[in-house]
């Protein structure tokens, strides 16, 4: 197990706080190693591993605990009268109803709870009623790029790691864990994310909606990866299959599109209108849940690679707890505002400023934009170091890799 310590600087504080600790992510993204994480920091603290019960609701020794009755019950025949219990409960969507017997949980029992789920109705409907203001959400990425060099130099037999070479290959592969803990062909790396998207798309999505149109929805999720970065709606959908005669109702793709957001398959980023100070409800964005979904299915090209930086730099301010919009000032448009509390900032992401007419477009789309939070223009040059009217360019991989922004 490589450790993955920011996670476990947000939980620290939590632990032992009357709220339950809520993991979500999509499924490979990490949760269950963050959950084994933190029943290994208990146990470093002192806890006997009698006063923690760990349940992983997809291994087949928990069958039986498919129920909110039967989970309940399991649970309170190892519970100790009288001391704090710990309770770890992976997967926790796959028990029925399994809201009602955590809510017992918390009111029968001294108990400390932390849960992980693959989708995002966990926060939703009954869970909502039942937990109103006694949870609190963690939401769990694949590997950041700086992630993923910690995980490269744990295995490093020769300590030097070409970081322009460790790039490419996370821009090629993305961060599910599982493929950077040994060394795969780029062959192999995506016919392990082909089976988790497999799984997910099975699991999350299809069973959980009880989908009948599965190759629609696929179709679906590919016209989002074509489109990854560029404004998009129902509609656009719609009118894109009936030009392949081909008719889809509205509501049907708003359906599924929701049903992969669910999932963290996908995510919408809505635009804000900077002058305004408004959020907009039509033309947002759809970025992956991890780059390397796309390449697995749809193959690495090139000519992608705009859309596919965006997604990147927008995961990694998700990472870090921003709210994140589309911005639009004007009749121009910004790749990204990220607010997080009191702090704000800008950026803009390209491939490459070769042309003065790109430098122009990428640096003047903040033109209208009149305060002083900090603004950036990234992309792939590696020895662009200019501010120009404020705006700084920053590389990719160095953005990624920020303290702070």
């Amino acid at each position: 197990m490589i450790i993955r310590p920011a996670y476990l600087e947000k939980l620290r504080p939590f632990i032992d706080k009357p709220l339950v600790k809520v993991l979500t992510g999509m499924r490979r993204s990490g949760k269950s190693t963050v959950l084994e994480m933190i029943h290994e920091d208990l146990l470093a603290c002192g806890v006997s591993k009698e006063r923690v019960i760990e349940i992983n609701f997809e291994s087949m020794s928990h069958a039986g605990l498919d129920s909110a009755q039967n989970l309940y019950t399991y649970v309170k025949e190892r519970v100790q009268p009288g001391i704090r219990t710990y309770l770890l409960l992976d997967e926790i969507q796959e028990v029925e109803n399994w809201e009602k017997a955590v809510n017992s949980f918390l009111v029968d029992f001294d108990c400390d709870i932390y849960l992980t789920g693959s989708n995002s109705r966990l926060l939703s409907g009954e869970l909502a009623t039942y937990l109103a203001g006694r949870y609190v959400e963690f939401p769990v990425f694949t590997l950041s790029f700086s992630e993923m060099l910690e995980f490269d130099a744990g295995r490093a037999v020769d300590t030097q790691i070409d970081r322009a070479e460790a790039f490419l290959r996370y821009l090629r592969l993305g961060g599910f864990p599982v493929l950077h803990i040994a060394e795969y062909a780029q062959a192999d790396a995506y016919r392990i994310i082909n089976d988790i998207y497999a799984s997910a798309i099975l699991r999350d999505v299809i069973q959980r909606h009880k989908i009948r149109n599965i190759a629609l929805l696929e179709k679906i999720l590919h016209y989002v990866m074509d489109n990854t970065g560029n404004l998009f709606s129902a509609k656009k959908v719609s009118d894109y299959f009936k030009s392949q005669l081909r008719k889809v109702d509205i509501e049907t793709v708003y359906g599924y599109l929701a049903a992969l957001e669910q999932a963290f398959i996908i995510h919408k980023v809505p635009r804000y209108d900077i002058k305004g100070k408004e959020v907009l409800t039509i033309n947002e964005k759809y970025y992956l849940g991890d780059p390397g979904i796309k390449y697995a299915l749809l193959g690495y090209r090139d000519r992608d690679i705009g859309g596919m930086l965006e997604n990147m730099v927008y995961l990694e301010l998700k990472r870090r707890a921003y709210k994140v919009y589309v911005g639009v000032a004007g009749d121009r448009e910004i790749d990204f505002i990220a607010i997080r509390q009191d702090e704000k900032i800008y950026i803009q992401v390209a491939w490459k400023l070769s042309e003065q007419a790109t430098i122009d477009r990428e640096f003047g789309a903040f033109d209208q934009v009149k305060d002083h939070y900090p603004k950036y223009v990234v992309s792939m040059e590696p020895f662009w170091h200019d501010i120009i009217n404020g705006v700084r360019h920053v590389s990719i991989p160095d953005f990624l890799l920020m303290e702070n922004y």
